[in-house]
């Protein structure tokens, strides 16, 4: 670039996509002239997804501004929780966040996700029709211009991925109404109804099931039933609101 000289700064929350001498206060940045500031912090190896207001000389501006000589601009992370609008929050999950989706379908929500690698193009085309959140990891595929919108996912650990998806977006929880399988919804069935999908032991051991409405998947509280419990008490406690942080505790 060989263009004006901007004064720009990075909230401490992004530091970990700017390389160390961008990081801290505000250091001196050239600037072509001509390119957005979307496009400048973007060039900094921050995604879109993560920046939340960009202030110019103090004001909010919009990605689109063009910065001029001089100016000193703040890229904020994005508050939270964050609001999305326009939809019913649903998010979309890449190839390498299984767990997560199956988790997030633990507390009730709607997750897709594809258990094969699909592609980004076909992963942001779906965040668009869909308007899906789309949950990464991959930086690149956050920058498509096509998604509906985005988040990166911060942890490489399924505990912590969850805390910050439910601590960024403040989802509505429900558990045990969808399947941790296809994320269809889940109905209460009875032993007769679901007799022809479970074994001898099983049947005779159980009394209480539900049944997905979409893949026909059975679900008692079997032998994994505690470990799951624990995760949505934990959930519940720390992200359900009140009255469910009083039932879970």
């Amino acid at each position: 670039m060989n263009g004006p000289e901007i004064h720009l700064s990075v909230a401490p929350e992004l530091h970990l996509f700017v390389a160390a001498d961008r990081r801290g206060g505000p250091k001196a940045l050239t600037t072509d002239g001509a390119s957005t500031l979307g496009h400048v912090v973007e060039s900094l190896g921050i995604p879109l997804t993560e920046a939340g207001r960009l202030l110019v000389d103090g004001r909010e501006v919009a990605a689109a501004h063009i910065p001029a000589a001089g100016e000193s601009v703040e890229v904020l992370a994005v508050r939270r929780p964050q609001e999305v609008p326009g939809a019913p929050l649903r998010f979309l999950l890449d190839v390498h966040l299984g767990t997560l989706a199956r988790r997030l379908r633990l507390l009730g929500i709607d997750a897709a996700y594809f258990s094969e690698d699909v592609g980004d193009p076909a992963l942001a085309a779906y965040s668009a029709r869909d308007r899906r959140v789309l949950l990464s990891r991959d930086r690149g595929l956050l920058r498509r211009r096509e998604l509906w919108a985005g988040a990166y996912v911060y942890s490489d650990r399924p505990k912590e991925q969850l805390d910050d998806v439910l601590s960024r977006f403040a989802p509505a929880l429900s558990p045990w109404t969808r399947c941790v399988a296809c994320n269809g919804d889940l109905k209460d069935a009875t032993k007769e109804s679901v007799s022809g999908f479970l074994e001898d032991g099983t049947e005779r051991s159980y009394d209480v099931f539900a049944q997905c409405t979409a893949c026909q998947r059975v679900y008692w509280n079997g032998a994994h039933h505690s470990s799951l419990q624990t995760i949505v008490d934990d959930a519940m406690r720390t992200h359900g609101g009140a009255e469910a942080r009083q039932r879970a505790s």
